[in-house]
């Protein structure tokens, strides 16, 4: 695996470093990356915290599909029905190795059926693989919605809305037990369970007043799994800009999902930000309450963007969503050249922590004899596809709206042929996905039947 540096039109480029070194000295691998990105963009990136590291080294979240694979044969399908709901529950924490297309929800889905003496103790594990499916529909079809509001809120909020991250937040030292080790889980581990993101976006959005767009961009810069349309329409959901009405919690709810483990020795008990019932909550929080919207939002879904004339010879081009061998682009074109560019108006968009970028590189070192460079995507491209002589350039099929503007200013010089993970339902009949429930009606028979033997990886 070759480390290349910053393209620039008049250079080459040479070998610096090999990648597989860094999996034993992350620290460097950082500092590699934030030099590159420093010389390209003239910005810093974060440097890692002491906490971070140590905890990255000791992570069951390592990046490469031998690690997913091993996480896989763990899931316990029935099991996660009954207890996903709980901090403590049997969840899968499959999502990092989804996010980049390491694993697909295809392999997820025909794992767990396999585990199971009847479809419906699976069920539950493959509607929430479902939501992934429907929230990368969602972006294909309406990609400006990733930051801004689908729907005017649910319900308008008393005070001030403000739109900066508070400090006393960013540190989590805000006085509640519960939110601070949400907070710190997410720094220090870039992982929280579901109903932990729910309750900490909840409380920055309906009780800090925070809109729920730099709490997205809090989530994305560091959360191993970060991805644009799960994460950030998954605040709006719970704004209540992308719902029938906003979510919120109370001390109840929290106690019961977290077996009291914050409450019992919180200085804010019986005191703090969520007692109380929801209707008092309701009346505390928002002006005219939080009753379910009238008009039904509609959202006609786009036709998947995928190429029938596969070229003989093509560079393989490896995105965020697509760092395995078991991408469909490098599956068809085993021994092609592979590329992966940290992009630098990624890297000044969101920032990532320490923690995301070294999963990435995890990830990118199972690939044998991939290209990594750091600057604008498309000119790295369109020069390594002249220097490798290849007339034509492949991927795995995206929602992505920045790879979508990458292909618009390659499509004249490099074609791009987009190529389809295998499919994980049938949503040839949906017509509207304004709402999960009503997509998930459409295709939950497709989805809940294994993968044909001929289309699998």
């Amino acid at each position: 695996m070759h480390l290349v540096p910053v393209f620039r039109a008049d250079e080459k480029g040479a070998v610096l470093k090999n990648l597989q070194s860094y999996r034993n000295d992350s620290e460097e691998m950082h500092s590699q990356i934030a030099r590159e990105f420093h010389l390209v963009t003239g910005h810093e990136l974060p440097p890692p915290m002491p906490v971070e590291m140590e905890n990255f080294s000791r992570s069951q979240f390592r990046g490469g599909r031998l690690k997913a694979i091993e996480q896989l044969q763990k899931i316990e399908p029935a099991r996660y029905g009954r207890t996903r709901n709980f901090v403590s529950g049997d969840v899968t924490k499959l999502s990092p190795w989804l996010r980049h297309g390491v694993l697909a929800l295809t392999e997820v889905r025909d794992e767990a059926l396999s585990k199971v003496q009847q479809v419906s103790q699976a069920e539950k594990l493959i509607a929430e693989l479902g939501w992934r499916d429907y929230w990368q529909r969602v972006r294909a079809a309406r990609p400006e919605g990733v930051w801004h509001d689908f729907e005017t809120p649910a319900a308008r909020h008393r005070g001030q809305v403000i739109d900066y991250l508070p400090d006393t937040v960013a540190r989590g030292e805000t006085g509640l037990d519960c939110i601070d080790a949400f907070c710190k889980k997410l720094i220090h581990d870039g992982w929280l369970h579901n109903h932990e993101r729910m309750w900490l976006a909840s409380w920055l959005v309906h009780t800090r007043k925070v809109t729920w767009r730099v709490g997205a961009a809090w989530f994305l810069q560091h959360l191993l799994d970060a991805d644009p349309a799960s994460n950030n329409f998954s605040w709006q959901w719970v704004a209540g800009t992308f719902s029938s009405k906003p979510y919120i919690f109370n001390r109840e709810n929290l106690e019961r999902f977290t077996a009291g483990i914050y409450c019992e020795t919180c200085p804010a008990f019986g005191h703090c930000d969520f007692e109380g019932t929801y209707e008092q909550l309701n009346e505390k929080l928002f002006m005219n309450g939080s009753d379910e919207r009238e008009v039904r939002l509609t959202i006609p879904p786009v036709v998947s963007w995928d190429s029938s004339d596969i070229p003989d010879e093509s560079l393989v081009w490896m995105t965020l969503d697509s760092l395995s061998a078991c991408s469909p682009a490098k599956l068809r074109f085993p021994e092609s050249p592979a590329i992966f560019v940290f992009d630098q108006h990624w890297l000044s968009d969101e920032l990532p922590s320490y923690k995301r970028i070294a999963f990435i590189c995890e990830c990118l070192a199972d690939l044998p004899e991939v290209e990594i460079w750091f600057g604008d995507t498309a000119m790295v491209l369109e020069e390594r596809a002249r220097a490798h002589k290849v007339n034509a350039i492949s991927m795995a099929n995206t929602s992505c709206p920045a790879v979508r503007h990458v292909v618009d200013r390659l499509s004249d010089a490099t074609p791009v042929v987009s190529l389809d993970w295998p499919s994980f339902c049938d949503a040839s009949k949906v017509k509207d996905l304004g709402r999960f429930s009503r997509y998930w009606n459409k295709v939950s028979k497709t989805a809940l039947r294994p993968t044909f033997a001929d289309d699998r990886f």
